[in-house]
């Protein structure tokens, strides 16, 4: 009986032996193959640095805080999450009813103006919405042209004299917001308005639909999953967002984050909060997959017919004009005048050595991090694409959510990992070489890079993934059978024919630098200071005409991704 039970033991074991072989398999780079060996160290590289923020945020937060926790419990979060759920809802419903009602209009309805509408929608994506924030405060706040207008035309003396809604309030922060990113719901669903099939709206026509019943019994159905994408992503940009909602006095999770970090000095309890921001993230995430499954729709044919539009006249035609003007005139046209007229006014005050400084500063770390976001995305691209394991395309997949996590709650997890390292490089450089080198990383802006490469990754993977998917293999094959490498081929023959779609992302993420916040306010060495931060501190301290120069910089290279992305959405198999 012993003996059967030894036997047993044994065969267990070989069998948990096996087991984790398989598994380490699975993780280790292969022996064989040395393109394929260094494409897993990459891998696993990136993955590494994916990973560490979150794994050192959670070990803070988790552990030993004192007893920050309480207090937060009982006095910060319940007001901090409310609030933010309350911003949430208010931008994902705005942003759909102006993203979905504008990309409805000009894709089916033809009236006076629709051929600008058409790239002009987009316009408000080259403003962050920190900037929209300062120029709305400067147009509507007691001193602003708005309200001095009012007390001129009626003889009001004071504010007590008559009533005007405060800006700086949870829905003025609801209604700048939106106007800022509704079109990422207007770029999914006009793409998903274009791909309809034309008969089934040409059924409807001819069963007695008029535009009306049309769009709520067919087109918005079938456009759901898009809404439901582009709600997601303006909620996630919401999130992040800590400019515009600190300068409006609304207290969000975000604002939390940083007040408790840097106001009340206690990265335990930042970490705490940003642990329920990720909780947030992640629901967000599963919500949008939720809310996109057992709703994908295929047309039965690949002939695809020009879509039936209505032709709209009288007051229609007026109407609709107005609905695409509005969200151009509040989101972009009226913060780049205010901008102008305070650059106009106080150019003197704008140029000058801070906003040099600050453009060197912008234009050198978002040029260094688009540089490395597209050399490590690309390179991951091409390794899920030659190895067709499971595992890479799910670790690739993963290595590209930061840009899901907001700059805040990287910043909490990036600091842990950089300053050990930094500590670490400063005591051998000490002890080795007798030089007191202080905090190399930090102090050098190498943990911002961190932030930007782990933020922005997405967007240089998925640039490469999508150019990649357009070469052919035959091509790939063909250099292979002639002695060219894995990493030959790509740089001979992979890298020039996707050159445009690097370029994109590169690109994409050269302004979306430019225009990042939150990490860059709480990773940036002392004194240091870019563009947006520049925006910021002139407008915390309630001079943001000084940094109007700054701002209309940002604003004038974030136009040039929008012209190129409305060129990109204008071709379209209907038109």
């Amino acid at each position: 009986m012993s003996e059967t039970a030894n036997a047993t033991k044994v065969s267990g074991v070989r069998r948990l032996v096996a087991e984790a072989g398989r598994l380490a398999s699975l993780i280790v780079p292969p022996r064989t193959g040395g393109g394929s060996r260094l494409g897993y160290w990459l891998l696993l590289l990136v993955l590494l640095l994916v990973i560490a923020p979150v794994l050192s945020l959670l070990a803070i937060a988790f552990g030993d805080a004192g007893d920050v926790w309480p207090h937060l419990l009982s006095t910060v979060l319940p007001r901090s999450i409310m609030t933010t759920v309350w911003l949430m809802l208010g931008v994902g419903g705005l942003t759909s009813l102006l993203g979905v009602s504008s990309a409805w209009l000009v894709t089916m309805c033809r009236f006076p103006g629709r051929g600008v509408f058409l790239w002009a929608l987009l316009l408000p994506l080259a403003i962050p919405t920190y900037i929209v924030a300062y120029t709305a405060v400067d147009l509507l706040d007691y001193s602003g042209p708005a309200q001095t207008l009012i007390r001129w035309l009626f003889g009001f003396k004071s504010a007590r004299d008559y009533w005007f809604p405060e800006v700086r309030s949870l829905p003025g922060s609801i209604l700048v917001m939106s106007f800022v990113l509704y079109p990422y719901v207007f770029l999914t669903t006009r793409a998903t308005f274009l791909m309809q099939s034309a008969c089934a709206l040409d059924v409807a026509r001819t069963l007695g639909a008029g535009p009306v019943r049309l769009f709520f019994a067919v087109a918005l159905p079938l456009a759901r999953p898009a809404i439901v994408v582009g709600v997601t992503l303006a909620m996630m940009e919401c999130l992040n967002d800590i400019g515009a909602v600190e300068f409006f006095g609304v207290k969000t999770l975000t604002f939390s984050v940083y007040d408790t970090w840097l106001n009340r000095a206690s990265l335990a309890g930042a970490a705490q909060i940003s642990t329920v921001m990720l909780v947030v993230v992640l629901l967000l995430l599963w919500l949008e997959r939720r809310g996109r499954r057992e709703q994908r729709f295929a047309t039965t044919t690949r002939r695809y017919q020009s879509l039936p539009s209505f032709r709209l006249r009288g007051w229609r035609a007026g109407a609709a004009f107005l609905v695409c003007l509005l969200p151009i005139l509040l989101g972009f046209v009226l913060p780049a005048s205010v901008l102008m007229r305070s650059v106009l006014f106080h150019w003197r005050d704008n140029i000058n050595s801070d906003f040099l400084a600050a453009a060197g500063n912008s234009l050198l770390l978002a040029s260094v991090a688009a540089l490395l976001t597209a050399s490590l995305g690309t390179a991951l691209a091409y390794f899920a694409r030659s190895q067709k394991s499971a595992l890479v395309k799910a670790v690739t997949r993963l290595s590209s959510i930061g840009y899901a996590v907001p700059g805040t709650v990287l910043a909490v997890g990036i600091l842990i990992p950089v300053a050990w390292l930094d500590n670490l490089i400063a005591s051998s450089m000490k002890e080795w070489f007798g030089i007191a080198s202080g905090l190399v990383l930090i102090g050098s802006g190498a943990a911002m890079l961190y932030a930007y490469c782990v933020r922005f990754m997405a967007m240089s993977y998925g640039a490469g993934e999508t150019g990649l998917q357009r070469v052919s293999p035959n091509l790939e094959a063909a250099a292979r059978t002639l002695g060219r490498s894995p990493w030959q081929t790509l740089v001979e023959i992979d890298l020039p024919m996707i050159r445009p779609a690097l370029m994109s992302g590169a690109l994409l993420v050269f302004v979306d630098v430019m225009k990042e916040l939150p990490a860059t306010i709480l990773l940036r060495p002392f004194n240091f200071n870019t563009l947006a931060t520049l925006v910021y501190g002139q407008a915390s301290l309630e001079a943001f005409e000084k940094g109007a120069l700054a701002a209309l910089t940002i604003v004038l290279v974030g136009i040039v991704p929008v012209i190129l992305l409305s060129r990109t959405s204008g071709r379209s198999m209907h038109e």
